[in-house]
């Protein structure tokens, strides 16, 4: 099946969401197609060219952001002097209603990735009139179990990388969240220790993709880098700013609010968010959901049976 054929926006713009901050936005496709809005990874990686290929363009009316903080969005996260107090959880939804409601678009199919998987589940649970399906990859809920996962429990896995990524921190905060502690490092006044600091964090993010090549280019570009540990690391750091009861995952809670809105999950099996059973929980506590599990994929959508899973959803959901 494979992508559809590279696009170009039709229409493209920056949108005062308030804040001080100023979203990046594009629309490809077809202009009277079904709309779909593309929610990104990270949180703080931006959109990309690639995520417009999953749609089918004669089908649909293609909407991608960079979230606050990313991508072409301002100010950019990696910037010292960008308030991050203001990018949480709870900003984001506002913003894709800022943008819903500026596009003219009544409802959307909202596909997420990873992050925006999470981004994309809460969005539908608190706007649940707004959301005609979801299509979701890398399924992740936010959970702080999840986040001791990711920066706790694959240290078993990769012992000689964790070492070094605990090694950055100072000794009386090794035992507690990494995440946390290496967001204070981010934010230090002292540049090299920012320096250091957004490096030792995506060492260990590249450490532990399940799967050869072990590489992420844009981790060598000094913007990208900075942009995307010091968000990762706030949201990490802050229970993902679902609320202090999130060990468990308030999105995992709340899934019967799922209940009207059809959506396909893509997991691939050699992703190690599997390793909690959290997508087969969230499969069963939502009614109406398909899971589609991938063998011999991990947590990048672009592998090609992923891409084939995810290209058939959203063609499923055009048809409907």
């Amino acid at each position: 099946m494979g992508l559809y054929p590279e696009i170009e926006p039709y229409d493209q713009g920056m949108l005062d969401v308030g804040d001080g901050n100023r979203v990046y936005w594009e629309t490809c496709g077809n202009p009277r197609g079904k709309p779909a809005l593309v929610l990104h990874g990270g949180p703080g990686s931006g959109s990309s060219p690639y995520l417009r290929r999953l749609f089918d363009p004669a089908a649909y009316r293609i909407v991608l952001l960079d979230q606050r903080g990313s991508g072409r969005s301002t100010p950019h996260a990696s910037a010292y002097d960008t308030d991050m107090s203001v990018n949480t959880t709870q900003h984001v939804m506002a913003d894709l209603e800022v943008l819903r409601r500026h596009l003219g678009i009544e409802r959307w199919l909202v596909w997420g990735g990873s992050w925006g998987s999470v981004l994309g589940l809460r969005y539908a649970q608190t706007h649940p009139g707004v959301v005609s399906e979801l299509v979701l990859t890398a399924v992740a809920t936010g959970a702080n179990r999840e986040v001791t996962l990711l920066t706790r429990g694959l240290g078993k896995l990769f012992p000689e990388a964790f070492e070094r990524f605990l090694a950055l921190l100072p000794e009386d905060e090794r035992d507690g969240n990494p995440a946390a502690a290496y967001n204070r490092l981010i934010e230090s006044p002292d540049p090299e220790v920012r320096e250091r600091a957004a490096r030792g964090w995506t060492d260990w993010e590249t450490a532990i993709i399940p799967a050869p090549p072990r590489s992420v280019p844009r981790f060598e570009e000094p913007e990208f880098r900075m942009g995307f540990a010091r968000t990762v690391t706030h949201y990490f750091g802050n229970d993902h700013f679902l609320g202090a009861d999130n060990d468990e995952g308030v999105v995992l809670r709340d899934a019967p609010l799922l209940k009207d809105i059809p959506g396909t999950m893509v997991q691939g099996s050699l992703d190690f968010g599997n390793l909690l059973g959290t997508v087969w929980r969230l499969h069963h506590a939502w009614p109406g959901s398909e899971l589609v599990i991938v063998d011999e994929a991990g947590h990048d959508a672009g592998t090609p049976g992923m891409v084939d899973a995810l290209v058939a959803a959203t063609d499923k959901y055009a048809r409907g």
